[in-house]
């Protein structure tokens, strides 16, 4: 079967057509690492966020120039060129100074060529395999939970029965080797008795299991910002853990003055008003973890997006919560939405906590949201398998 490609371009490159499979590989290359370079823009564009997996986005991307000779004309500056006795770092000559820095841009109608951009359109699944290369749940343990294995196939015989989307055709043909040569035959040819099939067992894996509990700040002090903020996190985070892991479930939990569980849907639709207890998440966290997560069974893990504004009086529970959340879990994360050059308080009663299991993060602008999901899911301890 063939792959799908990552990405195709809106707009011909004609050129890279006239010189030939190599160079338009080459000028893919080029297209994919630009999207890479610009995954902390991507990740946070609310096409994506707002998709629900369904659709394609289009990212700008600078074309690859083919290489050619340039040729002086007669309005054009030259820097410099040696006579034949040049010494090494002697200056030849100084760019010119009216050149524009940005083509294109700038007081007035400019005289300089602009930069060409074509737009790559991606799926948002291809997209995820590039932020999700390096990502992984942090500190993760083996786990003997009966409950959790997968069946896989192993094939481990060859016989002379089976279906014909078994049929080993390496074997298959050494078989019929053989036979000819036995046989003194020249030509070549396959009988039935000359079949070969791969015959299979059905074998339980142990998974090691593990739980993510989500949880929002989705009070009034929250406003659209900052709450699209913690959605796009959590948005790649479910895609991340759906992608990677056969074994992971994601416990959702939204708060103000109290907390709850919702399902997903609500999670990442509706809204609320009122003050702010963040103790109550954390609270109903560890309720939820003791419960129904056994530790003896299940990795767990979790994290927790918030502006910072908590009612003053929480805070010291909330840092006790957050204190018992952290010594019952492999890790924790901590993201304070701080927009508008604004500080919450809750990260500043957090410092107390030294431990390389808890994770904070802070996040001014759009483009923090890439950093913070490569910072609580970067490759540090465990075996990274679930």
């Amino acid at each position: 079967m063939n792959e799908k490609p990552l990405f195709i371009l809106s707009r011909e490159e004609w050129s890279l057509h006239r010189k030939g499979h190599i160079d338009q590989e080459r000028h893919k290359e080029k297209v994919k690492e630009a999207i890479k370079e610009n995954l902390a823009d991507i990740v946070s564009e609310e096409s994506i966020i707002m998709s629900n997996g369904r659709k394609t986005i289009r990212v700008p991307v600078r074309s690859m120039e083919q290489y050619h000779f340039r040729y002086q004309t007669e309005n054009q500056d030259q820097v410099g060129q040696g006579d034949g006795n040049s010494k090494e770092g002697q200056k030849l000559g100084n760019a010119p100074s009216n050149k524009q820095k940005n083509p294109g841009k700038g007081q007035g109608a400019g005289d300089q060529p602009g930069s060409d951009y074509y737009d790559a359109e991606i799926t948002i699944d291809d997209l995820g395999d590039l932020i999700f290369d390096d990502l992984q749940l942090p500190y993760l343990k083996p786990k003997q939970n009966p409950e959790m294995t997968t069946e896989e196939m192993e094939f481990n015989d060859i016989r002379k029965k089976g279906i014909m989307g078994n049929l080993d055709k390496r074997r298959t043909i050494l078989e019929s080797m053989k036979r000819n040569l036995r046989n003194g035959t020249v030509a070549f040819s396959i009988n039935e008795d000359d079949l070969r099939f791969k015959s299979w067992q059905e074998k339980a894996k142990p998974q090691s299991a593990a739980v993510v509990v989500a949880m929002m700040d989705t009070s009034g002090s929250m406003g659209t910002f900052e709450k699209y903020i913690a959605r796009s996190f959590y948005f790649w985070m479910v895609r991340f853990l759906q992608t990677k892991y056969e074994k992971v479930q994601v416990v959702f939990i939204a708060h103000t003055t109290t907390a709850k569980v919702v399902n997903e849907e609500a999670f990442f639709t509706k809204g609320e008003s009122g003050g702010t207890c963040c103790s109550s998440a954390y609270q109903l966290a560890l309720e939820v973890l003791e419960q129904k997560f056994p530790e003896g069974l299940y990795n767990r893990y979790a994290f927790h997006f918030s502006d910072g504004d908590n009612f003053p009086n929480d805070n010291e529970r909330s840092l006790n919560n957050m204190k018992q959340l952290v010594q019952s879990c492999n890790m924790v994360g901590y993201g304070e939405i701080c927009g508008h050059n604004r500080d919450g308080k809750l990260m500043q009663e957090f410092t107390e906590i030294e431990q390389d299991t808890f994770v904070c993060a802070k996040i001014e602008t759009k483009n923090d949201v890439y950093p913070a999901l490569k910072s609580f899911f970067s490759k540090k301890g465990g075996d990274g398998d679930a």
